[in-house]
């Protein structure tokens, strides 16, 4: 028996991977460690998209940052640049009608370094000096884009489309990481907030946790036992996160579900 996919994403972005996984041949389990709310005010996002035309340039740090905001978007305006980190991104424009036959997008080179620091790179900073630059991404998350657009004249707007949290540990997640704690797993790790989240979990059951586990010693190392997992992380900046958190069985696989798919394959 194939080891369990355990994919971590969001439940949007995690049930399409899950059919292609399946298709594989591989038993999966979804075990999404970021729950994706809407904003309880929106108002502050309509009124940016309302201005786009105003922007050189928007920036999506997610696709759930694209999916929110294309809930109020009903054509992109020419001559707006977009800027993704990956191409999860790409797929979530694509699916709103938007692609590189019409749009100008522009995503970091190495598809292993999807992320804010390396987009920076890729970007003519040059040509956004004095120029507006709207940023969109949840309703918490890394400055440095922002910073680091600010640093070369951009005027920056940063807008939140959506919130996200670590789900809280019910009685059926408990069971659930147990289970899944009990036999080797390929985990599907796509954030590293999502895995400084699952930590938090697990350090919480080793702390809670009653009834039988507490006469094994053992059975009350959760973390440990989680950083004997194996993780397929899609991005360096995640790799860095596992690595700086115990976690040693790690495959990189750079950006796309296509090269995650791969990885999979070359490890049944």
């Amino acid at each position: 028996m194939p080891d369990t996919v355990v994919i971590t994403r969001p439940l949007a972005q995690a049930r399409p991977l899950a059919e292609r996984v399946r298709a594989l041949g591989r038993p999966v389990e979804l075990l999404p460690l970021l729950e994706i709310a809407a904003l309880e005010d929106s108002g502050a996002l309509r009124t940016a998209l309302a201005g786009l035309a105003d922007y050189a340039m928007v920036a999506f740090v997610s696709p759930n940052a694209i999916d929110a905001a294309f809930a109020h978007i009903t054509q992109w305006p020419a001559g707006v640049k977009l800027a993704v980190l990956g191409e999860g991104s790409r797929t979530a424009l694509a699916a709103h009608g938007v692609t590189p036959a019409e749009v100008d997008i522009v995503s970091p080179a190495d598809a292993s370094k999807s992320d804010s620091e390396h987009l920076l790179q890729t970007l003519d900073l040059a040509a956004l000096r004095g120029r507006r630059v709207l940023i969109v991404r949840g309703d918490s998350g890394r400055e440095l884009m922002a910073d680091g657009l600010r640093a070369a004249g951009a005027v920056v707007d940063v807008v939140p489309a959506y919130r996200r949290s670590v789900p809280p540990l019910t009685a059926p997640l408990r069971a659930t990481l147990r289970r899944l704690l009990a036999q080797a797993n390929d985990w599907v790790i796509t954030s590293s907030e999502a895995l400084r989240g699952l930590l938090a979990l697990l350090q919480e059951m080793d702390e809670t946790d009653d009834g039988a586990e507490k006469t094994d010693a053992l059975q009350q190392k959760y973390v440990v036992m989680m950083q004997q997992q194996h993780l397929i992380v899609p991005h360096a900046r995640i790799a860095e996160t596992a690595n700086n958190l115990g976690f040693t069985r790690l495959t990189l696989t750079g950006s796309g579900d296509e090269r995650l798919l791969a990885a999979l394959q070359s490890h049944p």
